[in-house]
């Protein structure tokens, strides 16, 4: 665990070490050459983690994890590049193995009639709506 993990007080949303072990190496590292990264993929991940868990906003995430525009920035860059699908897929795989099945399913189901239609389709069909005499009349 890095020495900023173990600096602040950690959250119930936090990776441990063993899953951090398994999330490595789908998480990208950063690029050589650049000015070194600053602030652990681990924190990233588990400031990540603290928001979608506590569903607070971008600018309320506590103070001890890296900055919310860094935070924000590495999480939009990473829908863009695919990683969160990439990461997704991967731990789906893993955890289909885990209990006995094939990584891949064999089959799947799609449903056509998930939304009702009626046999003669278009508005005409319907009543139309009744206006209300009593609404709209004048009392004296």
């Amino acid at each position: 665990m890095s020495d900023i993990a173990r600096s602040r007080q950690s959250y119930p949303s936090d990776l441990s070490q063993k899953e951090w072990e398994r999330l490595q190496p789908l998480v990208p590292m950063p690029k050589k050459g650049g000015r070194p990264a600053k602030y652990e993929r681990l924190e990233i991940i588990n400031a990540i983690l603290y928001l979608i868990r506590t569903g607070c906003a971008w600018r309320l995430l506590p103070h001890d994890f890296p900055p919310w525009r860094i935070v924000y920035h590495y999480f939009s860059a990473w829908r863009r590049d695919g990683t969160w699908t990439k990461i997704h897929d991967a731990l789906h795989k893993q955890v289909r193995l885990a209990v006995g099945r094939e990584a891949e399913p064999s089959a799947a189901i799609m449903d056509s009639q998930s939304v009702k239609t009626t046999e003669k389709g278009g508005s005409m069909d319907m009543m139309p709506a009744r206006k209300s005499t009593a609404a709209n009349a004048i009392c004296w």
